[in-house]
């Protein structure tokens, strides 16, 4: 199937900076897609050159297999949802729905409005401005304009950052409920780790204006090609060189009877997470290490002290190693 959103070796170069390093990249149709990297990498710029708002130096944009450098934004199929939301304050919750219906001329406006406030669950709402909705609705109304026009993909920039912690992690549910449920391309574009996990069907991983890494939550976090990706996606011990997440390394009191792989370390202090415990080590040769045991081990075996002389163990199917 050809995918609904294709960056052919996609440049773009603002002064003293390249922005946006020859990216290529396919965008199946239907799915959850992020583009993932620290602030700086170039992918907000990237959302911005398949939204239309600034252009590429060199490369392309084709969306259902057409170039579209030249389309202003309106004339592109897509639709964003900025990270402030860009509501218009004067008007009601269901007036900045119909807001783009209106200056597009679709049909049965009312009737699309209702249908929206009832997919984000603002039905009962309609009539309060902006200013009397919380965060999270105000999300909402933004999602329900932009969807409202069922663009061929869906552009999302960061748009969960201006929420607190706990609606954060609901409204990741919701996103990814809805986009289910409408069946549209998502392109969220973010920052958080967690994010991108949590929602996507696949994912981009960024730095430096070049796209490190492509594929699945699962692979990207489990088998990184490069020490940035393994690093950007999780915490990671480096011991001789090889890379560990924490969740794979063990510590024991005594040496573990089937072998594998461990050193000699010393305990320098714990943090309770509430499902589990780090313990914080450090190795004969100097390296930190972090071990994440469940919190019922922990009050099994008896909490480990600092100071303790423990041994660091993993197995070497576990192991990382990058060029």
């Amino acid at each position: 199937m050809e995918p609904i959103l294709e960056l052919r070796n996609l440049v773009k170069h603002f002064p003293n900076q390249r922005a946006v390093d020859g990216i290529s990249l396919q965008i199946p149709r239907g799915g959850f897609y992020s583009l993932l990297g620290p602030s700086g990498c170039g992918k907000t710029t990237t959302l911005r050159l398949i939204a239309g708002f600034e252009q590429p130096t060199s490369g392309d944009v084709l969306l259902d297999g057409a170039v579209v450098n030249e389309q202003k934004p309106y004339q592109r199929n897509v639709s964003t949802v900025f990270q402030n939301y860009a509501l218009f304050p004067h008007l009601t919750a269901a007036e900045n729905i119909a807001f783009g219906l209106k200056r597009k001329n679709r049909p049965d406006i009312e009737r699309r409005v209702r249908e929206a406030l009832e997919l984000v669950r603002l039905a009962g709402k309609e009539s309060r401005y902006p200013a009397q909705l919380s965060g999270g609705e105000r999300q909402r109304v933004a999602l329900a304009r932009s969807l409202v026009l069922q663009p061929g993909v869906l552009l999302l920039d960061e748009p969960l950052a201006a929420l607190d912690p706990k609606l954060r992690k609901q409204m990741r549910l919701e996103l990814k409920e809805m986009q289910r449920r409408v069946g549209i391309t998502f392109l969220l574009v973010t920052h958080d780790q967690e994010e991108a996990l949590s929602m996507s069907d696949q994912l981009a991983v960024m730095n430096a204006g070049a796209i490190e890494q492509v594929g699945t939550p699962q692979d990207v976090y489990l088998r990184p090609r490069t020490r940035f990706v393994a690093g950007f996606l999780g915490a990671v011990n480096w011991i001789d060189g090889v890379g560990l997440r924490p969740e794979v390394t063990r510590i024991a009191r005594t040496l573990p009877p089937n072998g594998g792989c461990f050193r000699p370390a010393t305990v320098t202090g714990s943090v309770f997470l509430g499902n589990c415990v780090h313990v914080l080590t450090r190795l004969e040769s100097g390296e930190d290490v972090v071990a994440e045991i469940p919190r019922d081990d922990s009050f099994k075996h008896g909490a480990y002290q600092t100071g303790e002389a423990i041994h660091v163990c993993w197995n070497p199917s576990d192991e990382m190693i990058f060029p």
